[in-house]
This record gives C-alpha cells, structure tokens and sequence, in this order.
C-alpha cells in the first residue's frame, strides 16, 4: 500500500484504487496513534480498556494481509479482499464488528472500480445492516448508533435536493446525486456520527456513569475522520508528524467527557463472564453455525458468529470456556482459539496450536531477558541474530506490523525467556512495537519496549545488553545507552520540499541529525563528513558507522578520516548494515 501517488490538491469526485489505499493506511496510523485515548473509554460490555488496542491489531493485521496478497485493479476488489483479511484478524467484540462494517461497505460498493458518491452511500448503509445483523442483542448507544446515523446522513446526502433545489429521492427519479462527490458523504457521514457519538452516554447508563462516550463507536468516527479526510484531498499523516487535527474522540458535552484514566473499577452487582472466548470456524455449514450461535448465547453474551463461505468468525463472553470451545468442534473445526480473562488474570490466555504457553509441569522456569528487533538490512539482521535476537524486517515502505512482533515476542517466550526486550529501530515502528507490548502483556508475556529510533541506537543499546539481567534492569540500562546516542544519517531526496536546512530538489544529497535535515547538498562524500563533524562537535568517543546498500565508493574512509581529524584516538566501528534508502547511518556515544 505505501508508494501511492500524492493526493489532488482538492476534494476527491470518486474513491479510486490509490485512494482507498490511502484510506486504509491513514486509519492504521490513526488507530495506532489513538488506542490509548480509545482503550481509556472501554466500560461496555465489559471495562477490560482493550477496544482501541483491538481496533488497531485488527487492522493492522488485515493492511499486512493484503500487502502480502496478489495486486487489485480496482477500488471495489480491494474493498472486498481488506473485508476478507478484517475477518481473518478481529480481536475483541469491536475488531468483529469492524470486519462486518467492512464486509457491508464492500457489498455495497460491488461492480464499482472507482467508487462515486452513490456507490459511497450504498456502502455505508450496508456496512450498518451488516453490523447490526452480526450483534445476536443489539443496544442502542454503541458503535450500531454510531453506524446507523452514519449511514443515514450519507443516504440523505445523495438522495437530497440537487443544490439548486430541482431533484428528488432516489427510486429511478432524478435526484442531486451527480452533483454530490464523495467528500460530501464522507463529511456528512462523520459529522453525523460524531454528534450520534456525543450522544451515546444518554442511552447507555453505563458510559453516563463512568463519563464516557462509547469506546467502539469512537473508533469508527475515527476511521469515518480518516474517510473524509482522504476524500478532501489530504495527504495521509499521523498524530507524531505533528499534523495531525484536534481529535475528535472529545465530545463538547461534559457529561460524555472523556475520561483521562483506565475505565473504572467494575461494579460487583453487575455479573461480568469470566472469558472473552476467541477462534474461527472452518469445515462447517449455515445450519451447524445457527445451532452454535443458539448455543453461545445460552452459555454468555456478546455472541458474534460472522462470516460464510467455509470461514467463521466465533466471539463470546461466557464462564465456560471449554463448553464455547466444544461447542465450536460440535459444529466445525475451530482455530486459531483464544481465551483471555475479562476478570483481571490475563495471564489466563490460550492460544491453539501453541501448546508450549501453557506451561505444563515438568517445564524448568523461565530465566533470562530475550530481544526482538527490526532491521533493515541482511548486516543489521545479523548482527542482532549473533546477540540472540529474534529479528522482524522492517524499513521505508515496508515497515514492521504488530501482529509480526507479537510472533517475534511470544517466539522468544517460548524458548524460554523470562522477559523479552523489543528494539524497534525506528521512529515509525515505535506505535506498533508499543502496540505489540501490550497486546502481549494481555497473555501474560512479560514485554519491555526501549524507545530507540534509529539502528545505531539499537546498536548502542545492544553493546549493554545482559541476557541473564532481569528485563527491567536491561531496559534501564539499555534505554539509557540508547538516549545517550547521537544519530545521524545521509539519504537522497525523493522530492522537492522545504527542510531544516533549505529547499531541497529530488536527487539532491540529505544529510541528517537527530532526526532533522540539516544539510542539503550535492555530494554525498561531502555531506557526510559535514554530518559527522557537526556530530561530534560535542565530544564522543565512539563513533558507529553502518553501511547502506547503495553506499558509494570511498563514503567509509571519508566518514573514517573526518571523525579522526575532528578527534584523535576516537573509534569507529564500521558495520556492513545493507540497508536500503540510507547510504549511511551514523552513531556518536
């Protein structure tokens, strides 16, 4: 999905092919950005402070899915492959609602390549009647208001008068439709469910108490925000690039204030059911499914059954765990299972296939501290791999998921480690790597992130690494070594553009520092002997120098002479990274 073309400088008439792409990374971001604030909101139906966590997982895991899959043509074909991959990768009663919001708005927009401002509104109206048809007890002042003023706002606004005031509803008679484009239904849409937002806490008593709006309802303004902001015509950014708009999670009203602590204690009067019971269905049929929904709903609530086409997704809240488990094999063959604790002990979680989470007696205890980290290069790779290190690829355009760290970190849980410690090596990875921590943690993983941005960091933290310390002690440790690293690096511009340093054309020579472009240049010789000299202009000692892949001659000894010159008897270690994009990653301790 990355790569796509820059946006129009106005709003879009029809959502194409690059266009839907966009959307879908935007909302990743946001919801990556956003967990916390959404998690925070989680009261309903059980204040488990896991909704906005699960949002992002889900859709995190379906954008890697469909990197992964053959190319599409066309904006409908998307639309359909994404809502099969959500299904795939729901967690939580909210990520499977968001796999049926995202299956309703594909039927909608079927036989459209590039989807117009009817097709939108088709869409948004489906997605609705699918949500609501997934939920076996419907409630009002939930994401299904939510969705249900979003679709009604987005009918209305291609079934209403044309703007000069001729036109009529929709039925065959001419309406205003051809004068819509997709960024009015889109706006109309999330106004709309914005105000039906602010509004959820008077219909759930619940949310009125704990002065919350609705946790899943929140996530889909959100994902309603990053819709309408493609459709003006918006490049895609994120809350850390410092872009990004007020939120609109913050209603105006104070009685659905959003609360800026966990969701609070849960009320004992009110009976919660022990698990939230996870796992898809295969090799069964339409009338085996209705006989396990029927028997869920005896066993708990919250029952969500969605799907078809040989592939079910199973979600119940219940005390017996086992009997939802079986109940699946009565019916199908169940995997991919996950039991998680809604009372407290996550450490109480289950995952099929995986049998050696479930510390069975007879297992010596767990001792040491484990790494994940990402790398972008076949060097950076193995230099980790040497410290033990389960390495997850990432770099430009093609940046880790949570779901591939989450794999990396119970990979190392389950060779025995004590604790493990995530490098994520990059700025841009720091959300999902976050991100990752936590949805491990619900599992009983212990998982400790050291916020490093760039490889030479990592490499810093590295050099402090303990494998028989403590998790804790090595973070410390480790993040301290990594703060105290200096980074610079040169790349090539891909496009003109205003930096720290000056305007800048494609191909011109970058040269970075902490983060910020600092020297624009014609050489890449020449400005990174200037980016090494402006390292050390405060003192080091040592110097660390990683290699890119399209590194040209002479660019080592160069780097080498000027950190020499600038400080006798310093050292520089020279590393063979073969990273892409950045001929040379430089790092002063």
């Amino acid at each position: 999905m990355p790569g796509d073309a820059p946006p129009p400088d106005g709003p879009l008439t029809v959502l194409d092919l690059v266009a839907v792409r966009r959307w879908a990374v935007l909302t990743r971001s946001l919801f990556a950005a956003r967990r916390a604030e959404i998690d925070a909101l989680n009261v309903f139906p059980v204040p488990d402070g896991d909704t906005g966590t699960n949002l992002y997982l889900t859709f995190d895991g379906a954008v890697e899915r469909t990197l992964a899959t053959a190319e599409v043509s066309a904006a409908d074909e998307l639309l359909a492959v994404f809502a099969k991959h959500l299904l795939w990768t729901a967690r939580g009663n909210s990520g499977v609602i968001l796999s049926q919001l995202a299956r309703g708005l594909a039927e909608g927009c079927a036989g459209s390549p590039e989807i117009d401002a009817a097709s939108l509104a088709e869409g948004l109206r489906h997605a609705e009647a699918r949500a609501r048809q997934a939920v076996t007890d419907p409630k009002e002042g939930t994401i299904l208001t939510v969705a249900g003023a979003m679709a009604e706002a987005a009918t209305s606004t291609v079934s209403g008068p044309a703007p000069d005031g001729g036109g009529a509803g929709l039925g065959g008679e001419a309406v205003g439709v051809h004068a819509v484009g997709v960024h009015a239904v889109a706006k109309a849409a999330l106004d709309a469910a914005q105000e039906a937002l602010d509004h959820t806490p008077e219909q759930l008593e619940v949310l009125a108490r704990a002065g919350v709006v609705d946790a899943g309802g929140a996530g889909l303004v959100v994902l309603l925000e990053c819709l309408e902001r493609v459709c003006a015509g918006q490049r895609a950014h994120t809350d850390h690039d410092g872009a990004e708009r007020r939120s609109r999670l913050r209603p105006d009203a104070p009685s659905a204030a959003l609360s800026a602590a966990r969701p609070p204690a849960h009320d004992d009067s009110e009976a919660v059911p022990a698990f939230e019971v996870m796992y898809l269905l295969r090799d069964s049929d339409d009338a085996a499914v209705d006989v396990l929904r029927a028997r869920l709903v005896e066993l708990g609530d919250s029952v969500l059954v969605v799907g078809g086409d040989g592939e079910w997704n199973v979600h119940a809240h219940v005390d017996d765990a086992g009997a939802a488990v079986e109940a699946g094999i009565e019916a199908g063959r169940p995997h991919r299972v996950r039991i998680t604790s809604l009372t407290g002990d996550h450490a109480l979680a289950a995952h099929a296939g995986r049998q050696s989470r479930t510390e069975p007696s007879g297992v010596r205890p767990r001792v040491g501290t484990a790494i994940v980290a990402c790398a972008a290069g076949d060097g950076l790779e193995a230099l980790f791999e040497e410290a033990g290190a389960v390495v997850v690829r990432s770099g430009p355009g093609r940046r880790a998921s949570t779901g591939g760290l989450i794999d990396a970190i119970r990979e190392q849980h389950e060779r025995g480690a004590s604790g493990v410690v995530v490098l994520p090596n990059d700025g841009d990875t720091l959300l999902a790597a976050a991100a990752a921590v936590r949805a491990v943690a619900d599992e009983g993983i212990e998982a400790h992130l050291v916020h490093v941005r760039t490889a030479v960091q990592g490499i810093a933290a590295l050099a402090v690494f303990e494998p028989s310390a403590a998790a804790g002690a090595n973070v410390l440790a480790m993040q301290a070594a990594a703060s105290a690293t200096r980074h610079g690096a040169v790349t090539l511009a891909n496009r003109a553009a205003l930096t720290s340093g000056g305007p800048c054309e494609a191909g011109d020579v970058l040269g970075v520092v902490d983060g910020d472009v600092v020297i624009v240049g014609a050489d890449e010789l020449v400005v990174a002997r200037e980016v090494v000299h402006r390292l050390l202009a405060s003192g080091g000692e040592l110097v660390t120098v990683v290699a890119g892949a399209d590194a040209p001659d002479g660019l080592l000894e160069a780097v080498t002479a000027e950190a020499r010159t600038a400080h006798h008897g310093i050292e520089v270690s020279l590393i063979d990274g073969g990273q892409a994009v950045y001929s040379v990653l430089l790092g002063v301790e």
